[in-house]
């Protein structure tokens, strides 16, 4: 999307986060806190813009019992503190019934910890994040459509070692974050006997990734595992392949193909592989993603391009609508909570999600892609 697009949209979504004019008093209200400013700002706005467009397709249909959805929309910067206070803004003065697509393990997990959710009895539908400090021990406000980090390292790690590399780095932003996916990684080598070959980190909000370029570097493993969103993985990609010999770059499933091959070009991202916890939403093979890109024709600005995270909040989007209509004319958060543990083998058109009352993990799946010659990503 061309940046005066964007501004036009973000000032449009703040506006609305206002929640002052124009709204029916008997709209739902959903909340949605994500990094539409900052380093994470391209995330964010394909977060925000993939629920959007569900949620704008649903009011074209007439709402939830006839009762609009209202989209309010807030910026945390992808900082913690932000977070907590838009959050908390949402719900007491914005009166949200339910929340989606949240963004950062630290940020989702001070929520957590200040007890924020569990105060106002409100369910969290899609976070952006695959931590474990969120899965374990049992949260019941937190509803996960995508696979953890631990699951993504399994993955990550079997294509690895079918490839026999077994000297394996980790590259890893410094925070909750990055620290649940190395941890995710270790356990994954030490159930195989391996052990780390080289270790990198770089602060949060940076990418500064020199210090993690020299340490890794100096070991010269076949494989660097990236636990990194957009901006510092494209640094680093492009730093540690002109320091060392590294034959293999992966990343976990946070990062925008698009946005690093816009960074570094299409020679320098070629062969970077992402992990995936989404079905592949480029090609609408399945119905999901048609619903999803004849959404995003008809409902996106001008502009606007598909994306894997943009796909993951549209199915999450649906997650939620689905729990609105279960729970009724008169939904509340604690009715709206009820019915989304309900969703039991819930087919959301070729993609099958299972929550239940002792269950908030609802899909496991995750696949390889690589970055091609083109800039494209394959299978």
């Amino acid at each position: 999307m061309m940046p005066h697009a964007w501004l036009r949209w973000v000032a449009g979504c703040a506006v609305a986060s206002l929640a002052v004019v124009a709204a029916a008093a008997d709209d739902i209200v959903v909340g949605q806190v994500a990094p539409l400013s900052g380093l994470l700002s391209d995330t964010g706005k394909d977060m925000v813009l993939g629920a959007k467009v569900y949620f704008d397709y649903v009011n074209d249909q007439g709402g939830v019992h006839g009762r609009k959805i209202r989209h309010v929309v807030k910026d945390d910067g992808y900082k913690v503190d932000e977070t907590v206070r838009l959050t908390r803004e949402v719900i007491d003065k914005d009166g949200a019934v339910a929340l989606i697509g949240f963004a950062g393990t630290g940020n989702v997990g001070e929520l957590l910890k200040q007890k924020v959710l569990e105060k106002a009895g409100i369910a969290l539908v899609a976070p952006y994040t695959g931590g474990e400090i969120l899965r374990t021990p049992f949260n019941p406000y937190i509803f996960h459509i995508r696979a953890g980090y631990a699951d993504e390292a399994e993955g990550i790690v079997d294509q690895l070692l079918l490839l026999n590399m077994k000297r394996i780095g980790v590259m890893y932003q410094d925070d909750p974050f990055g620290k649940a996916g190395l941890a995710g990684v270790q356990a994954a080598l030490k159930k195989r006997g391996l052990e780390l070959a080289a270790v990198g980190a770089y602060e949060k909000n940076t990418d500064n990734v020199a210090d993690a370029v020299k340490s890794i570097a100096a070991a010269n493993p076949q494989a660097v595992i990236m636990i990194s969103v957009n901006k510092s993985t494209a640094a680093f990609s492009k730093q540690i392949r002109a320091a060392s010999t590294v034959a293999q770059l992966v990343n976990i499933s946070v990062v925008n193909p698009k946005e690093i091959v816009r960074l570094i070009g299409a020679e320098d991202a070629r062969g970077i592989a992402i992990a995936q916890v989404m079905p592949y939403p480029y090609s609408p093979t399945n119905g999901i993603v048609k619903e999803y890109h004849q959404a995003m024709k008809k409902y996106a600005p001008a502009g606007a391009e598909l994306s894997y995270t943009g796909f993951e909040e549209f199915v999450g989007a649906k997650v939620l609508v689905e729990g609105l209509r279960r729970a009724g004319p008169n939904a509340n958060r604690e009715k709206v909570l009820r019915a989304l543990e309900t969703l039991h083998a819930y087919d959301v058109g070729g993609f099958t999600l299972n929550f239940s009352p002792t269950n908030r993990i609802g899909s496991r799946f995750v696949e390889i892609t690589v970055i091609g010659k083109d800039g494209r990503l394959l299978r």
